[in-house]
């Protein structure tokens, strides 16, 4: 890593944040344990390395729900955009979490002598074609793999040397794993569980994960609805007052191409609303210190050019805006990244 990128520069948001991060954590694995101690029935008191097997693996799939709730809440409700600045930890904390879940059941088999059970169970073909009694651990391998690629690119340093748009398709099979993870403990706990509790927990998780992803593609789509161009290949945006000031109003081209429509005072600009970093949406950021700021990390372009201040260089395609009738418009072709196109309103 020796082409310019250096390691984070940690910040009291980022100190905060980790120390939250941290302390929830821990929090969450203690209370489980304690609480699951507490309320065991009498004779069926579980071992510490039970415990711990299942605090570790429950704490992970939480924290991945959370995870992939972020995105759309942060997309139904800007003031949650906070949120997203720092995902990443959250990310590669889930993956430690979800590690040392995957290291203490390896462990509960060696500390009874049984590693060549563990070793049987997943290379037995016969355990594969049955429903009741599948084995569900290369479930659980197969999650943590795609966890341990995201968490190994997670750095910047591959994301330039990727692309961002490899970078994310590498990245998307965390819904894959999520799924994975689904089946792991509906497969595996729910055989030999049979609280209502398991089922309701995992259902009511799940699909509200799901929900917020419908919630936010329809959201979407009524934005990609937008008006046509007219033969000239001018979109309508609306009355300058009709973009909120230090913000943008996203419209979609033909294609499904959005361009985010900013304000800052009087001057009004259009950029493409991915950002250069990690193709996140410019646009439901905001301007601070007189540039676009992208909401997941905080990358930041000026309005009139696209271009990051130095001594970055990233650049976004700009698009050409107008006032006609009292009323923004933005053409729907792109120019070259960095090409100033803005302009300032008459008061």
């Amino acid at each position: 890593m020796s082409t310019g990128f250096q390691a984070v520069q940690w910040n009291r948001a980022k100190i905060v944040y980790d120390i939250t991060l941290a302390a929830g954590v821990t929090l969450y694995i203690g209370g489980y344990m304690a609480l699951a101690r507490a309320l065991a029935a009498p004779g069926k008191m579980p071992g510490w390395d039970d415990l711990r097997i299942q605090a570790f693996g429950s704490c992970a799939f939480f924290m991945i729900s959370l995870i992939l709730a972020i995105g759309p809440l942060a997309r139904l409700n800007p003031r949650l955009l906070p949120l997203l600045y720092n995902r990443r930890h959250f990310g590669l904390f889930a993956f430690c979490i979800a590690a040392m879940h995957g290291y203490f059941v390896v462990d509960w088999f060696a500390l009874r002598g049984a590693l060549p059970d563990f070793w049987g169970e997943i290379t037995t073909a016969a355990n594969y074609s049955k429903f009741i009694g599948i084995t569900i651990k290369p479930l659980g391998m197969v999650a943590l793999l795609i966890f341990f690629v995201m968490a190994a690119t997670s750095h910047d340093y591959w994301l330039s040397v990727l692309t961002p748009p490899f970078w994310k398709a590498l990245h998307m099979p965390v819904y894959a794993a999520y799924g994975l993870i689904i089946m792991h403990v509906a497969l595996g706990l729910m055989q030999h569980d049979y609280s209502p509790a398991i089922p309701l927990i995992l259902g009511a998780t799940s699909g509200l994960v799901a929900l917020l992803h419908i919630l936010s593609g329809l959201k979407e789509r009524t934005t990609d609805a937008g008006l046509a161009p007219d033969q000239d290949g001018w979109i309508a945006v609306g009355p300058p007052d009709s973009i909120s000031d230090k913000r943008a109003k996203i419209v979609a081209a033909p294609g499904g191409e959005r361009i985010a429509v900013f304000r800052d005072g009087a001057r009004i600009g259009a950029v493409s609303n991915l950002c250069a970093h990690q193709n996140g949406p410019v646009g439901e950021g905001e301007i601070i210190d007189g540039c676009i700021t992208c909401p997941w990390h905080g990358w930041q372009y000026r309005l009139e050019d696209g271009r990051s201040p130095p001594p970055f260089k990233e650049e976004l395609a700009t698009y050409r805006v107008r006032l006609r009738e009292g009323r923004i418009e933005v053409h729907a072709e792109p120019l070259p990244p960095g090409t100033p196109a803005s302009l300032v309103v008459p008061a």
